[in-house]
């Protein structure tokens, strides 16, 4: 049996825009961004907070600022027959993995991934292809985000 996704109303969707924005506001600030006393806000996103809705709070860490400069995505095929767990291990913890996603199609993971330059991406790339069955990759350079 399904369970029905809860039913946000505009306010709660602003509340949600407004967290993803600054996770640190506090209810005075969110009040007036949202049109709500301070104690509504409150009271909103402990509700979002039980629902599970909000499930945390955490710090977006800006990888230029710790001079990764260069973006970019990594398609990964695994070798076919081959065990999962160990590609999932290495990216958990290797630290130019930003994101994975397992994937439908013809790749079976996507990785976002920030390197100080071109010669730690092929480090990256080269360690994938030699420790952990992966049969291929194909790599992305982002050139710049939209906002």
């Amino acid at each position: 049996m399904a369970v029905e996704p809860p039913v946000l109303d505009a306010i709660d969707r602003d509340i949600l825009r407004e967290l993803g924005r600054d996770g640190r506001a506090t209810w005075q600030q969110l009040g007036p961004r949202v049109g709500l006393s301070p104690n509504a806000v409150a009271e909103r996103v402990r509700r979002l907070e039980r629902r599970g809705v909000i499930a945390g709070y955490g710090a977006r860490v800006d990888p230029v600022a710790l001079g990764r400069n260069l973006e970019a995505l990594v398609l990964v095929r695994v070798i076919p027959g081959m065990p999962r767990e160990p590609f999932e291990a290495f990216v958990v913890d290797h630290p130019a993995v930003d994101d994975c996603v397992h994937l439908t199609g013809p790749h079976d993971y996507v990785l976002r991934v920030h390197c100080h330059d071109t010669a730690q991406l092929d480090e990256l790339l080269m360690a994938v292809k030699r420790e952990v069955h992966v049969a291929e990759t194909e790599t992305r350079v982002v050139l710049r985000r939209i906002p």
